[in-house]
Order: C-alpha cells, then structure tokens, then sequence
C-alpha cells in the first residue's frame, strides 16, 4: 500500500468510511489507489456513495480521495508526474483544457484503447473529448461538462411579447431589440466576454487559433472571415444592452447587475440564477433558461464546453485500479449519478436524458451537444494569461474597424503559442 501524502486535504474520514485510509486486512492482497479530485467537483454525498460502491464492487482495491485546491494545481500536478510515483495520484481530475500541458512531455498513460473500446469515445461530448487529446491520443476520458445558457426573465418576455424563447439568432436579434425598451437592457453582455465570441466565431465555421497541418504550427485566427462575422454578430448583440466595453462579465459580476431587475437577459451557466435569486428573493419563479441559439433552427448554438476530464499518470504503480477508478466514475452508472447530485451536464450525447426535468440542466445538455474547446495546445494558458482577445474586442466596440484589430490580435496570439518568440 502506498505512503500517504499527509500535507493534502483529505475527504473527512467520518464521512467517507470506506475510503480506503486503512487496509481492511492488514495490506495483505489489497491495493490503494489514490485519486485526486477538485474542491467542489462532487459532493460528499456522492463521493461517499461512489467509495462503498466501487470497493464492494473491487474487493482488492481501497479508494484514496484526496480533494484538491483549483489555486496552485498545475504546479502541484507537475510535481507530482515528475516524481517517482511511491507517494503520487494515481488519477487525477484536471480542467478539461489542461489536458495538452500534462501530456506534452509523455508524462500521461495513452487511454486511447481503453477510450475506443471500452468506454464509448464516439458518445463523448467533443467539447471534453477534443482537449482530453494530445498528438492524436486520447489522454483525457471525460468526466463532467458545464456550458453557458441564456438566463432570462420570463416576465419581461411576457411584457414584451416575447411568447416563447428563440431558437436562432436572427430571431435571438429581433427579441432581444423589443426587450430593450423602458428602461429595460435586452442583454447584459460585458464587452470582454471572449468565451462566448468563441461560441459565434465557431458556429461561423472560424476558430480562435488553427495550426498548420499535423503536429504544425499554430496561429492566431481571429482576422479570418468567419471569426470577423461571429465578431459582428457580438457587436449586433452587445448593443442591445448596456454591458460594459472595457471589462469582462465577472467585472461587475453579471448575476449581481441581472438580480437587480433591469436586464432581460445574461448569458452565463445555470447555477448563477442561483447567485441572482440569493441577491433577490423576489425573482424565485421568474427566471428562465434555454440554449444559445443557433443560425438555424434545427441545433444550438456552439458554446465553450467547461468541465473535467480524468487522466492518469504515466507514474503510476496501481495501473489497472486507476483504469477501474476510471470506468466507474465515465461509466453511466455513477456519471448520470454525479450529474443529477451537482446539475452537470453527463460526459455523454446518450445520457442527456439524466438531467430532464430540470430547466436550466436541459438547456445546459442541449447546448453541450455543440460543445466546443480551446486550442488544443500546451501554450494556450499564455495567451488567456496576456489575453489579447480582450483588447480586439474592446477596440471593435468602440468603433475601431474589425479585420485590422483582428490582425493584431491573431500575430499577438500566434507569438504567444510559439515559444521560441517568447
């Protein structure tokens, strides 16, 4: 059984008995494996029912659940694929776009097998699945997905005449002008807000960055034709409301401007209604969700596709425990169970169906379909950390003309993901 690393924070023992923190028979013909996981990922309720259940079902393995801090992660997970792997995870929950820094370096088992034949990578959400490769590997299985929705307000469509909630964006455009009237914002869309401009530059058949061919190199994209027409549609969009255009949506925090009752509409997950109605009790019964349209009517519109997936080390010593580990969480069983218990949205297009029955969690699955990622490169943290996808759009909205600020920003983008410039 492997050492135990002291200095992390561990799932309470009272509350997950069968975790694993002492071997049932002395060590003997038993294994530990240890997981870490994110801080908030699951409840320890779920976490709890997930331990007894995986080791009734494996009477040879103990579960190790170790919950982790989103500050400070990926210097914590580097350290550990370094090391020798006595005192390291054997699986690891990682921000699904993080997948390419920790496979880069061959520091990740290769779960392309396993993926293919075992655990329906076909099924899988493209927004987990297509960052959870790397050099056309599968590295990450992905575990939970989380997407924005339009949050509305259902008495202010009434009000208007709205009847129903769009379903492309010509008429997204055509509701949201009659509810910016009286006072009213029809929108409250911050001016920065770049992950939603990916989902209109992507539905336009443009992307953030492409790279040249297989393993080639990668370059800013935002002045193509496409990305500058899902930019126009943002700026269409935008002024029906009076977002900010030099800040993004955490600055003010939109679900504290939509709570305070003068906005028709925020585009944000679901679980920020939750936020609203702390902020205004008078709201409860009045809020509503529904995908991001689409061009057309017949699917959603693409959005950025946030979440986890699950990797495991390529330094492990309990290979075959973390594998199961694996296939119990990706499984249906325990991941429709996950995301009924935190109102995720499933690893899977087939089990969208286990969050019916709840508004904002439908919305969230339907727009899941049309997920979509981040650049598929170990670079990408350096471009959101200088982020001049920011600064373009702040330009646009001020009146600059879009292909010469987009041109900018994409040599800035293409500069950032090569390293040998930095």
């Amino acid at each position: 059984m492997r050492r135990r690393l002291l200095a992390l924070v561990c799932v309470s023992a009272s509350v997950l008995s069968g975790c694993g923190l002492i071997s049932q028979d002395g060590g003997s013909g038993r294994h530990t494996v240890s997981v870490w996981l994110m801080k908030g990922s699951a409840s320890e309720d779920f976490l709890k029912r997930f331990t007894e259940g995986f080791e009734a079902d494996h009477p040879d393995l103990d579960l190790d659940i170790r919950i982790q801090e989103w500050t400070g992660i990926g210097d914590k997970v580097q350290a550990a694929l370094k090391a020798d792997g006595t005192d390291g995870p054997d699986v690891v929950e990682v921000g699904n776009t993080q997948v390419p820094q920790y496979a880069e370096g061959g520091r990740l088992q290769d779960l392309t097998l396993e993926s293919m034949r075992d655990w329906g990578i076909r099924d899988w959400l493209p927004g987990l699945a297509e960052p959870g490769q790397w050099m056309s590997q599968q590295f990450g299985v992905p575990w939970y997905a989380a997407n924005r929705v339009v949050i509305y307000r259902k008495d202010l469509f009434e009000q208007a005449g709205v009847n129903e909630p769009p379903r492309t964006r010509e008429e997204w455009l055509e509701a949201t002008e009659k509810l910016d009237r009286n006072g009213d914002q029809g929108i409250y869309l911050a001016g920065q807000d770049w992950y939603t401009l990916a989902g209109f530059i992507w539905d336009e058949g443009g992307e953030l960055a492409a790279q040249a061919g297989e393993g080639g190199v990668w370059t800013g994209a935002l002045d193509s034709e496409e990305a500058l027409r899902g930019m126009d549609f943002y700026r269409e969009l935008q002024a029906l409301g009076d977002g900010p255009v030099d800040a993004d949506e955490e600055h003010p925090p939109q679900s504290g401007v939509f709570a305070e009752g003068q906005v028709a509409q925020i585009i944000a997950v679901p679980g920020q209604a939750q936020s609203v109605l702390r902020e205004n009790p008078d709201l409860k019964g009045k809020i509503g969700f529904f995908p991001v349209p689409g061009k057309s009517a017949d699917k959603p519109g693409a959005v950025f596709t946030g979440g986890s997936d699950l990797v495991v080390p390529k330094n492990t010593d309990q290979e075959e425990g973390a594998l199961a580990v694996i296939e119990a969480l990706a499984g249906e069983k325990w991941n429709t169970d996950l995301a009924r218990t935190m109102n995720y949205v499933p690893n899977k297009k087939s089990l969208a169906e286990a969050v019916s029955g709840e508004e904002g969690a439908e919305a969230m699955a339907a727009g899941a379909a049309q997920g979509r990622a981040t650049p598929g490169t170990p670079q990408w943290g350096a471009v959101e950390a200088d982020n001049p996808i920011k600064e373009y759009m702040t330009k646009v909205l001020k009146g600059a003309e879009a292909k010469p600020e987009a041109r900018k920003a994409s040599d800035r983008i293409t500069e950032l993901l090569d390293p040998n410039t930095r």
